[in-house]
């Protein structure tokens, strides 16, 4: 399964291309084959990645000036990262082209700053709050069978109701090879793990019960509960996290109107006033312009 996610494009580059003083002859790299000057770093940066700076600097501080975020939520993405991932904390990291922890918590930082853009204007109720929170309790063993057509997930569920082995025809018929390979195990997981369509069916079934066809984007689902299990992560208060479990909520609410998020983004450019003084890039935030922001899928 897998759930969309905006992916900010934070580069390494966030020194800015502001940063050079008027003094463009200083020295920035010496050696015996010749100096590089600030004005030949300047030049290089802006043409390899002055558009993309750029934009995140502005995005960025825009979105700074708008929104608040308690920092402790970003504490809490770490820590649960560090647990899960334990020594192999820093490979992970660099493996995924961040420098350092604090290169990944500036870019997290900005990926929640842009999902309160996007979704602040989705309403969340406490009960879905609260439920998502209980969910967050519990971790759920699940199986599934996917297939593309309603008639053939219907036709599958009659032939389980009627004791056929569930693993084996998971094995012949679902489309998701991966987990059909092991009789249609998907491991354990807990809310906001997978699509919501999905998840829904799965925390409403008991253990070894086997639910009716349930449609998503990738098709349809048979899904059977093998086990629940109190999760083994000890949550924070609801209190804490009801921010980030209110954006957990949003967030693909917001992203199936993809359209509606990048012209979000671009009504914060517009409400800025932005006049960039650098020949190459002064038509940059012009309403033609892409905005910095992308959207693509995320294994979960």
């Amino acid at each position: 399964m897998k759930k969309l996610a905006i992916v900010a494009t934070l580069t390494a580059t966030f020194v800015g291309l502001a940063a050079c003083s008027s003094d463009d002859s200083e020295v920035v790299v010496e050696m015996d084959q010749g100096n590089i000057s600030k004005e030949e770093f300047y030049e290089e940066l802006k043409s390899t990645a002055g558009e993309s700076v750029i934009q995140n600097m502005v995005y960025l501080k825009i979105l700074e000036d708008r929104y608040e975020i308690d920092e402790s939520e970003i504490d809490q993405e770490v820590d649960k990262l560090k647990e899960e991932y334990g020594e192999s904390f820093e490979m992970v990291l660099q493996t995924n082209n961040f420098q350092d922890e604090e290169d990944f918590r500036e870019n997290l930082r900005f990926q929640i700053l842009q999902t309160e853009a996007i979704t602040e204007d989705i309403e969340v109720s406490d009960e879905e709050i609260e439920q998502y929170y209980q969910r967050l309790s519990n971790e759920i063993e699940a199986s599934h069978i996917l297939v593309e057509d309603e008639e053939l997930a219907n036709d599958l569920y009659d032939q389980l109701m009627d004791g056929a082995d569930f693993a084996e025809l998971a094995e012949e018929h679902s489309t998701d090879t991966q987990s059909a390979a092991e009789g249609g195990n998907l491991g354990y997981f807990s809310a906001g793990q997978m699509v919501s369509d999905f998840e829904d069916k799965a925390y409403s079934l008991g253990v070894d019960e086997i639910g009716e066809p349930v449609n998503s984007d990738y098709g349809w689902h048979i899904i059977k509960v093998t086990d629940i299990r109190e999760s083994e992560t000890e949550l924070p208060d609801l209190e804490d996290m009801r921010a980030s479990i209110r954006r957990d909520i949003a967030t693909p609410i917001a992203m199936a109107d993809q359209e509606g998020a990048m012209n979000k983004m671009n009504a914060l450019l517009e409400d800025s006033n932005i006049q960039v003084n650098i020949e190459e890039f002064e038509a940059l935030f012009e309403s033609e312009s892409e905005p910095a922001i992308e959207v693509e899928e995320e294994e979960e």
